[in-house]
């Protein structure tokens, strides 16, 4: 690459409207595409800087230290066989000329070819220097890979202006730029050719068109002369300084509603953002508010206005795309446009509260669950069977009650009006007619949160009843598509499985629940009568310790700790976290590295032998004097090791079996297991069975062997 002739390398595509919801990824896409491709041509650094720049009409990218030229490279060919090239006189054959004819040389390079082995042969190869590409060639290649690998949610099909010629896109393209520092770059594309004239801001804009000077003035000339913010960064940023200004002016320890993919969407919507804040009636506000805010985020963009204490208040913020002198025509607008749809929620609502949610239970028979699994109806009722299994299991019967009425309700808000709506509510809207029904906070709560945990980070439910109800509500449908063979496949996973799965360990886990794993299956199985067509207890055991070791992984455990601890199949996951702290504690201990060896070849031996072998030993057959001292030291540790394990006391109980080293290796030093004495043979394998069975009660300490 030549220094003297890099220069920064601009390049636009100028649309109508992008998809808002797609255009940050649309951007990203196109910038890392079309400079990966310069790059492997030559004609860019491979960590090159690029800034990208997305707004709703365009897509844009600036490469640093961008070659004009690539360099040329010197490149070996093949050519044939030495054998097939050369005739017995050393002379080329008919076949060599014809090959270097096509390479554009002739026989007077014959004597500068090389040979090389090439497998069991020897082999003609010509070395060749290939030109690098230009910046014109390199361009148009990698613009058109840049378009055909963009992530287009749907293309569409439209005439350019010669009213003959069709092309695909996502949007119909008005204009190309390409400037190599201030030199435009010929390419073309979608009936374009490339220029340096660019548009404005539809509205804002002191011209129509901008004239680029050179590939570093982009953002500055966009922005001074066509009042847009090319970079979707830079926009997002001054969006969400211009919301904490518009709140903190609009009251007090007011905030704008937290929602990254809202900001992310609205950014993607406007070109030159101006925040306004608009009210609607406080009337309103009785409506729950997770209602209020949901229409003014999913159907207008705004950003609700919380106080302190996260309430909603009376307040809105609007990012509009134009800054008029005189902004009540914009703020009257969207105050008008949303008073609709708040009185539509408080319609629902109001109609919604006229009719109990018990009232509502006999409709869930005629709502379809799954054609082989039957109707909503049947499914609460397995749901409230395998949620009372569960309150016993937990042994508290004073959760049967409540979790019973729970689980009876918690889908009847499916049928409400808000929820047909709104689907996102669903459990939430069932939380505030149940209190409204008088049903109490217990119940209300768990019909609430019996969802939960939704997605990574959600929270848990809030009281002992709605965590019995999320954990039958989700076992309900593991068990069940399981049991019709509905199982994931690869990245397909239309019943949310896997989220359901690791629901259901974070409960176990984080909550500390004295509930173990097959028990819950065992559970869950009877509700469903004869609807299963195969038993799905072994195949959900399976699935389970994939996502469970896929969590912990995540949370920072190596994959030796989880595998050491997972091999034992705990039923407890309560437990798992204990058990991987003390295998962590055990692994840091100096005899760690030697008794996770030995244990190996322990269960190595063990396996190999023939027959079950009992974890027993007779006294009376210890002939050597390290088993007789590896049974004693056994013997001497076990009980206090045995009465940490039961307390749960797992790292203690590990740390009191170290002991065990110096026996251990003097055992395998001195004493050959495989006697030719049946008897000493036997008893030497119940040692060691012994041993084994010691050792590996909080985790499989061999797995943690090099």
């Amino acid at each position: 690459m030549t220094t003297a002739q890099n220069k920064n390398l601009l390049v636009e595509l100028f649309v109508e409207e992008l998809p808002p919801k797609a255009l940050k990824k649309l951007g990203e896409s196109f910038a890392a595409t079309l400079a990966a491709s310069l790059a492997s041509q030559g004609l860019a650094a491979a960590d090159a800087k690029l800034t990208s720049y997305a707004s709703p009409r365009r897509l844009a990218v600036q490469v640093a230290n961008v070659a004009s030229k690539a360099a040329d490279k010197a490149v070996q060919q093949k050519l044939m066989p030495v054998a097939v090239a050369l005739d017995a006189s050393g002379a080329p054959t008919p076949a060599l000329l014809k090959k270097l004819a096509a390479l554009g040389a002739d026989a007077s390079v014959v004597a500068q070819l090389k040979r090389a082995p090439d497998g069991k042969a020897e082999a003609l190869f010509l070395d060749t220097t290939v030109a690098g590409a230009t910046l014109a060639e390199g361009l148009q290649k990698a613009f058109d890979e840049a378009l055909a690998k963009l992530p287009i949610p749907k293309v569409m099909s439209y005439q350019l202006e010669d009213g003959w010629t069709s092309v695909n896109f996502v949007r119909p393209a008005h204009a190309l730029v390409a400037l190599h520092g201030a030199e435009v770059v010929p390419i073309s594309s979608l009936g374009l050719q490339s220029g340096r004239t660019t548009h404005g801001h539809r509205f804002e804009a002191a011209q129509p068109k901008v004239t680029l000077r050179d590939a570093d003035s982009y953002a500055q000339q966009l922005e001074e002369e066509g009042a847009v913010i090319a970079s979707f960064e830079a926009r997002r940023d001054e969006i969400a300084r211009q919301l904490a200004a518009a709140a903190a002016k609009a009251g007090s320890g007011l905030k704008p509603v937290d929602d990254a993919a809202l900001l992310d969407e609205v950014t993607a919507l406007v070109e030159r953002p101006n925040v306004l804040t608009c009210r609607f009636e406080p009337e309103f506000l009785t409506v729950p508010q997770e209602c209020l805010i949901l229409t003014m985020k999913a159907n207008q963009k705004y950003f609700p206005l919380l106080d302190a204490q996260g309430k909603l208040t009376n307040q809105f913020l609007v990012v509009s795309n134009i800054s008029p002198a005189d902004a009540s025509a914009v703020t009257g607008g969207n105050e008008r446009v949303v008073r609709p749809r708040l009185a539509d929620a408080k319609f629902f609502f109001d109609q919604d509260r006229k009719k109990t949610l018990a009232a509502r239970i006999p409709q869930l028979a005629k709502v379809v669950y799954h054609n082989q699994l039957g109707s909503q109806g049947e499914r609460v009722e397995r749901v409230r069977a395998i949620a009372k299994a569960i309150a016993q299991q937990l042994g508290d019967a004073s959760l049967i009650g409540p979790v019973d009425t729970a689980a009876q309700l918690a889908k009847a808000d499916l049928l409400t009006d808000m929820v047909g709506e709104f689907p996102e509510l669903q459990g939430i809207m069932g939380g505030y007619y149940a209190r409204h029904d008088q049903l109490g906070d217990t119940v209300a709560d768990a019909i609430e949160d019996h969802y939960k945990p939704r997605f990574a980070g959600d929270a848990l439910p809030r009281n002992a009843a709605g965590l019995v109800v999320a954990l039958a509500d989700k076992l309900e449908t593991l068990v069940g598509l399981f049991g019709i063979g509905q199982l994931p496949s690869g990245d397909r996973d239309p019943f949310a499985l896997r989220r359901h799965a690791l629901g259901v360990i974070r409960m176990l886990i984080e909550r500390e629940l004295p509930l173990e794993l097959g028990a819950l299956f065992d559970a869950a199985v009877p509700a469903f009568g004869d609807k299963l067509k195969q038993d799905p207890r072994a195949a959900l055991a399976d699935f389970f310790r994939d996502r469970l070791a896929g969590q912990l992984r995540d949370e920072g455990y190596s994959a030796q700790e989880v595998d050491a601890v997972l091999a034992l199949a705990p039923q407890r996951l309560a437990d798992v976290p204990k058990r991987l702290a003390a295998v962590r504690a055990f692994a840091a201990l100096p005899e760690a590295a030697s008794l996770a060896a030995a244990n190996k070849r322990v269960g190595n031996i063990l396996k190999k032998a023939e027959g079950a072998v009992e974890a027993k030993v007779d006294a009376a057959l210890l002939k050597e004097p390290a088993e007789q001292a590896l049974s004693a030291a056994l013997a001497s540790a076990r009980p206090l090791a045995d009465k940490l394990y039961l307390n749960g006391e797992y790292a203690a109980s590990l740390r009191e079996l170290a002991v065990l080293k110096a026996p251990v290796d003097a055992f395998f030093d001195a004493v050959m297991v495989n006697a030719d004495d049946a008897a000493l043979r036997a008893n030497r394998l119940g040692l060691l069975a012994t041993l084994h069975a010691a050792m590996n009660r909080v985790a499989d300490l061999s797995r943690l062997a090099a």
